[in-house]
């Protein structure tokens, strides 16, 4: 039957993998993964050394990040329709016009706090998309998944200094995996380990627990999601709410220097754990 439909004209030529089947992952650049965390963690602005990471450990992480969008309804009908996420988070005016209790609006909130821009972060991550993404379909995941990054700050309530980048690190990874979130979570939360003690351990696993739990967050239809309010946003991925996750508050970072966002910073001072 199978070669009768295969000299058959009128059976169209499919591209579809057999199920089940996996692809081999490339194989891991190490060294100079460790070389670039070296270098992140010396100069925590240097946001490229974070995009190295990715290169030498996940560069199939685009793929990957296709593939969990793919295996959901959702997750489906946003990749059908390819909507530009950073058309909806670079338009200020239509932000600052969603009702205050909005995603939107904490997003807005967020970037302004920390003095970041998210057309520049998709601008270094499109100057590195020729590894990591070569074609446009591709592309288009990076510079979604590029962009979450600051949405899922907001989601899950940790900041963009240093202990809340950690914690994210850690919410990442139970969302994704990947050899390059592991290492730069191990990175990231050892130095916070040595600075917090031994109280940063249970937080930790917070983070990551939140994350496990939460719904796959690629497939969410996020610029349909930016005028509703953001507890009830988290309520819809599974997110638990940051003042009942912990109780004795979010812990804030001090940092030297700017922030950047999607790196761990690096030179942090203790000060009071803030509510949410």
């Amino acid at each position: 039957m199978t070669s009768e439909l295969a000299s058959d004209e009128r059976c169209p030529r499919l591209e579809i993998g057999r199920r089940g089947a996996r692809r081999r992952r490339p194989s891991p650049q190490w060294r100079r993964a460790l070389r670039a965390l070296r270098n992140l963690l010396d100069d925590p602005d240097r946001t490229e050394f974070a995009f190295e990471v990715f290169e030498a450990l996940d560069p199939d992480q685009h793929a990957r990040s296709l593939s969990c969008m793919l295996d959901h309804a959702e997750g489906r009908r946003v990749y059908a329709e390819r909507p530009s996420l950073l058309g909806a988070l670079g338009d200020r005016e239509a932000l600052e016009r969603l009702p205050e209790e909005s995603l939107g609006r904490a997003y807005l909130q967020h970037i302004d706090r920390h003095g970041l821009d998210p057309g520049k972060l998709v601008e270094l991550g499109r100057q590195r998309e020729r590894v990591t993404a070569p074609d446009a379909e591709l592309r288009w995941v990076a510079e979604r998944s590029e962009l979450c990054h600051d949405l899922w700050h907001v989601l899950s309530g940790y900041g963009a200094d240093g202990a809340g980048e950690s914690a994210l690190l850690l919410f990442s990874l139970a969302q994704t995996g990947g050899r390059s979130n592991l290492l730069l979570s191990a990175g990231a939360n050892l130095r916070m380990l040595r600075e917090r003690g031994l109280r940063w351990i249970p937080y930790a696993w917070t983070a990551w627990r939140r994350g496990r739990r939460a719904v796959c967050l690629h497939a969410l239809p996020y610029e349909r999601l930016l005028p509703l309010p953001l507890s009830l946003v988290r309520r819809a991925a599974g997110i638990e709410p940051p003042e009942r996750a912990h109780p004795g508050g979010v812990i804030r970072s001090e940092v030297s220097g700017s922030p950047a966002s999607g790196t761990p910073p690096g030179s942090t001072r203790d000060t009071e754990a803030s509510r949410c």
